[in-house]
């Protein structure tokens, strides 16, 4: 009799802890759903969220233009075309596509060029990395200007144990009452 007041209290418990749980992060969880959601059909969005990968002039490494020079042909054309000061976060080089990709800090456009004219090949929308930085919480951190990473490292903290959480106690609410009717 004691051990089904243990079983009935456990499951009240865990019943408590995942009716709070889920009220607290429902918001957070839907957002992480979406966006985890859109993240895996980025490259079957027909160009929406990750932009075609364009193809250069030639995959010959000998004839392509230095970095440096790609780099400057970036630069100017980013000043002159979108009319910001490119700070560069990050370059892609696809030695199979003869391309090399840029794209900016606290930015959202990116630029394809052609390693062996340094031709513009495509500016794209990098919606793809806007929709994981909403994921995984560094928006914020991004949006407030805080180079630690706090913000993010908590977020998917308490997002993960929520979600460990929710488990183990929607295991419980499922497999308790079986043990209880036996």
């Amino acid at each position: 009799m004691q051990n089904r007041q243990n079983q009935v209290h456990l499951l009240r418990l865990f019943r408590k802890v995942h009716k709070i749980s889920g009220l607290t992060l429902m918001i957070f969880l839907f957002i992480i759903g979406i966006s985890g959601l859109l993240l895996g059909w980025k490259k079957n969005s027909n160009g929406i969220l990750l932009s075609e990968t364009m193809n250069g002039s030639t995959k010959d490494m000998k004839s392509w233009l230095s970095i440096h020079d790609l780099t400057n042909i970036t630069r100017q054309f980013v000043i002159d075309s979108l009319h910001f000061t490119p700070i560069i976060d990050r370059i892609d080089i696809r030695p199979e596509n003869g391309i090399i990709k840029y794209s900016f800090k606290d930015n959202i456009f990116g630029i394809q060029i052609d390693c062996a004219t340094g031709k513009v090949l495509k500016v794209e929308k990098r919606y793809a990395d806007l929709i994981e930085q909403i994921h995984d919480g560094s928006i914020i951190d991004s949006t407030f200007g805080w180079k630690s990473g706090n913000f993010k490292l908590i977020y998917t903290t308490i997002m993960s144990m929520g979600l460990m959480i929710f488990c183990v106690t929607g295991f419980w609410l499922w497999y308790g009452p079986k043990i209880l009717k036996r």
